[in-house]
């Protein structure tokens, strides 16, 4: 089993007192629970955000609150705050924990808990379920200096009429399949395909590479448009890289001469190889990923100053 995946953190051990928001109630990590009758545990009816806290102010929080309000509208699931509410929730969970800075929460939204223990969406009478979770949470270093390995997996991302991968939700069983492929594979996170064969995203992460001098990315038809790769896209625009989402395959990540992957708790991580093979020469890493590395520090920077607390 790995322990180096793109999620890797330091040890800290005040993330074994910390305070956890449900439902309103800041309770300790221990007592922190649900419902076995919830449908986000039965049945995964939910969706989700990561975030960053970043000097006191969440990372790009107009875009999580976008993101989270209308996946939830699609799938008819009433949050039962405004975004002036939800933002209130994180701030005094923040304060609660006393965090700052090099903080990850993921804040959790389902249907609610059922009145019976089957399907149908309307037997989440009582309203939704609210969870946020803190953790004082740094990636360790060896996601920089290491990279990461990623297997090609049998596991795709589906079309959209069978479970949309737009929609950060509670169902993630279609990546953790992948992921346990991946690690069976000898590799640490794996890189899945579209239902074309064209290369799509991670189980974790979304997923570029560079090939000589121009950035390629999946369409963003078939994968989780994340915010970080969406940043990553302006970046690169407001920068003059080239930069395509399009259709390619395995061939053409086989040759990158860099590869990295986005998410929110990472930044920017390099893939050092793709199914046994070296990615470039510098282990994914490369001068235009860590181009767009600085300037997306410069930005995260800038949005500390300018962005919500």
């Amino acid at each position: 089993m790995t322990d180096h995946t793109t999620h890797a953190a330091e040890d800290d051990p005040r993330n074994e007192t910390v305070l956890v928001w449900v439902d309103g109630a800041l309770v300790p990590r221990a007592e922190a629970k649900v419902s076995v009758f919830d449908s986000g545990f039965m049945l995964g009816d939910g969706m989700w955000e990561g975030m960053r806290l970043h000097r006191g102010r969440w990372g790009f929080l107009e875009e999580h609150m976008d993101r989270l309000f209308s996946s939830c509208r699609a799938v008819s699931i009433d949050i039962g705050m405004t975004r002036d509410e939800v933002l209130d929730a994180l701030r005094r969970t923040a304060e609660a924990n006393g965090m700052t800075d090099d903080v990850h929460c993921r804040l959790m939204v389902t249907r609610g808990v059922k009145v019976r223990p089957f399907q149908h969406p309307s037997l989440s009478r009582s309203g939704p379920t609210v969870v946020i979770i803190m953790e004082h949470s740094k990636p360790v270093d060896a996601l920089k200096t290491r990279g990461i390995r990623l297997a090609t997996v049998p596991q795709v991302r589906g079309l959209p009429m069978s479970q949309d991968a737009k929609y950060n939700s509670h169902s993630k069983l279609n990546c953790v399949i992948a992921c346990l492929q991946a690690e069976q594979a000898g590799a640490d996170e794996a890189l899945m395909l579209d239902p074309f064969g064209f290369v799509n995203t991670t189980n974790a992460c979304n997923f570029f590479i560079v090939r000589r001098g121009e950035v390629w990315t999946s369409t963003g038809d078939y994968c989780m448009n994340g915010v970080t790769r969406r940043k990553v896209i302006e970046i690169c625009r407001a920068e003059g890289i080239p930069v395509f989402e399009r259709n390619y395959s395995l061939v053409d990540a086989y040759a990158a001469d860099e590869a990295f992957l986005t998410g929110t708790f990472g930044a920017q991580t390099p893939v050092a190889s793709i199914d046994g093979k070296a990615i470039g020469t510098e282990g994914g890493r490369g001068p235009v990923m860590r181009r767009i590395a600085e300037v997306y520090r410069a930005w995260i920077e800038e949005d500390a100053r300018t962005g919500a607390k």
